[in-house]
């Protein structure tokens, strides 16, 4: 416990009741969360296996991991869970699956298994109207809204409709015996909300919760951690009321007032210390929040000294703003001898990297994309690997769901719905159902005769696995599927050549692998997908390479140096989609909690741009600076001392002469 400041301290020795730790923007709520769960196993004689930290991320939750690991031996951790929510909600679905109505080889649906029944359920092409159903059936699952209450709800005929699409979706996957991303949490929720056994089970077996991100709690989460602390209600809740950034997707701030409703004897602990930031970062993010309406009143402060003064620069337009934030850095860097992975440049909006990349790779400076999408996660790629898995695995039923529709073959929803619910009487897998003659009670002649027609088609790959080579294979199974044809009437031409191009290029890698390696085609189907699995949990590695990112991937990062790009009205405030669209009070305090987020990412120094004007479409429009610039009063700041660290003549000779070492 040594090196803990006073509130750390107290956060961490506080185990009388519910506490809840303001945890403000670098003030080490992290290391407050291992060295509890420490003090709870090896001071207070709690058994690891009652004890649970739930995060948001997989990144954060292993991050904690490796802390804990420093702190206990495996012996004193054994049984301890550290995951994501939706893990845990994973956790008691696979413990409770029965309670659940669900077979025990139930299927999780992705995001994009989600989209096409979603399409399929719509009978629709447009992709807008498709991701809009998609993203409100998401919004009522974090909110707790059954089907029934979105109905009974709707104020006109568009949410009666899509409360009816919502209630033939849940009929869907109930058939297919299957769950999506959110009910991972929705699920175990109602279960412990409507069986007081089940959630007498898990509040014995999770006696002490740790929640980290309280902020970023929908309703749904915030009642499945009510639920499993229950009476007793021994838990630590971190969070940082200034950081909420992510009610477009359902979270919450309702629930830290909640919280202090829920527990009369809530017990308030603030970490205002902050170990990452200059002070002038810090006095400016302070000025900022100071504009929104607090839930709890903190100040952050520091010891790290005052810094390099914060710049704000004007800018021409965004072509000029790419180029000289690329020139800024380079410079930057060299003055400071700093890395490149010291330095990040951070945007509001998706379409602000492109110049960024652009201006980057003109000046050859290295960097990563944060939130890029991995070749394997594209849905041309994982239409192949669903026939690859279900080759590898005939139980593997989100690959059966996919394979089977992909291409459209005559089997619609009406079939697997049916052949679902045969399954799920029976206990086995879809494959194995089509084979069995019991199916032909819930299912027409034509319907029987599509199924085993491809299931013939995948046992006579399997068959082949053992002697023939992956590539062959491969390439027969493209074009049995007349997968490039399928790709071509359901995109534009330029889309389904980028498409079928990717597809090539897997192919093309996957039979060199299989070569090398001497794989057959299971092997290989294996071996990508530990692939696929090692790219998800590398993505936090951190090359010697500058980091673009949007703020709300940023957030629970740092950096050395951050240039903070596009600060205008329009793109940070966002007014959303439509044009002149009014910014409600609600929209501009989580705006502002975005550049505050922003801001504190930064170490050592800080840049701001903002564009003069903007090209939209053949014109140029002007562009004001953001109103959040103003609200950093960065005038207050110049009685403080300009620490910007300063290189002697031999040290500039030395930086002089690397930077000609590299370039040449």
């Amino acid at each position: 416990m040594t090196g803990l400041n006073k509130a750390q301290s107290q956060a961490v020795h506080y185990i009388d009741g519910p506490c809840l730790v303001l945890a403000g923007a670098g003030s080490g709520k992290t290391r407050v969360i291992t060295q509890k769960i420490a003090h709870l196993v090896l001071d207070r004689g709690v058994n690891s296996q009652n004890v649970a930290a739930v995060t948001f991320t997989n990144k954060a939750a292993k991050e904690m991991q490796e802390r804990i690991s420093s702190l206990l031996n495996s012996t004193q951790s054994k049984g301890l869970l550290v995951c994501t929510f939706h893990s845990l909600g994973l956790k008691i679905i696979r413990q409770e699956y029965r309670e659940l109505g669900l077979k025990q080889r139930f299927s999780i649906l992705d995001s994009t298994d989600a989209y096409g029944l979603i399409q399929q359920l719509l009978v629709t092409t447009d992709k807008q109207l498709i991701k809009n159903a998609q993203n409100q059936l998401s919004l009522w699952k974090n909110a707790l809204i059954l089907p029934q209450h979105a109905l009974q709800h709707a104020e006109n005929e568009e949410q009666a409709q899509l409360a009816r699409l919502y209630a033939s979706y849940e009929a869907t996957l109930t058939a297919y015996q299957a769950v999506d991303f959110d009910d991972l949490i929705l699920k175990p929720t109602r279960l412990l909300q409507v069986n007081a056994q089940v959630r007498e089970r898990w509040q014995n077996q999770l006696r002490y919760l740790l929640v980290d991100e309280v902020q970023d709690t929908n309703a749904c989460q915030y009642d499945l951690l009510k639920q499993i602390a229950g009476p007793r209600a021994m838990f630590t809740a971190v969070g940082d009321d200034d950081q909420a950034i992510y009610a477009w997707r359902g979270a919450t701030l309702e629930n830290l007032k909640t919280l202090t409703e829920d527990y009369p004897l809530l017990k308030v602990i603030k970490l205002e210390q902050n170990y990452r930031s200059t002070v002038r970062i810090l006095q400016a993010a302070n000025r900022l929040i100071e504009n929104n309406p607090k839930l709890f009143q903190k100040t952050l402060w520091s010891e790290l000294g005052a810094g390099e003064p914060i710049l704000v620069k004007a800018m021409n337009d965004e072509e000029q703003e790419a180029e000289q934030v690329a020139m800024m850095l380079s410079g930057h860097k060299f003055e400071h001898r700093a890395k490149y992975s010291d330095y990040a440049i951070l945007y509001r909006n998706n379409f602000q990297a492109r110049l960024l990349e652009q201006a980057l790779r003109r000046q050859k400076i290295p960097y990563v994309l944060s939130g890029g999408q991995s070749f394997f996660e594209r849905s041309e790629i994982k239409d192949i690997m669903a026939y690859l898995r279900l080759i590898a695995n005939s139980q593997d039923d989100p690959a059966f769901i996919r394979a089977i529709t992909t291409p459209k073959r005559g089997i619609g929803q009406k079939t697997l719905e049916s052949l679902g619910m045969y399954a799920a009487k029976r206990e086995i897998s879809l494959f194995e159902a089509i084979f069995e003659t019991g199916a032909e009670q819930y299912l027409t002649p034509s319907m029987i005769e599509a199924l085993r027609t491809f299931g013939h088609f995948i046992n006579r790959l399997e068959e082949r696995v053992r002697i023939e080579p992956a590539s062959e294979l491969l390439s027969e199974l493209l074009k049995s599927v007349d997968y490039e044809q399928w790709l071509y009437e359901q995109h534009d031409e330029r889309g389904a050549q980028q498409r079928w191009q990717n597809v090539l290029d897997c192919v093309k890698w996957m039979s060199a692998k299989a070569e090398e390696d001497q794989l057959n085609l299971v092997e290989l189907a294996q071996r990508v997908a530990l692939i696929t699995m090692l790219d998800r949990q590398n993505e936090s590695s951190t090359p010697d390479a500058v980091q673009l990112s949007t703020l709300h991937a940023a957030k629970g990062l740092e950096f050395g140096h951050v240039l903070l790009v596009g600060c205008e009205e329009s793109i940070l405030p966002n007014f959303g989609e439509q044009q002149h669209r009014e910014l409600t009070n609600e929209r501009l305090e989580e705006e502002r909690r975005l550049m505050y987020v922003g801001v504190t990412r930064a170490q050592r120094s800080l840049t701001i741009t903002y564009c003069k004007r903007r090209k939209k479409g053949r014109e140029f429009v002007p562009c004001l600076p953001s109103r959040f610039i103003a609200e950093l009063k960065l005038q207050e700041d110049k009685h403080l001392p300009d620490e910007t660290p300063k290189l002697s003549p031999k040290d500039r000779l030395g930086a002089l002469k690397s930077l000609l070492k590299i370039n040449s």
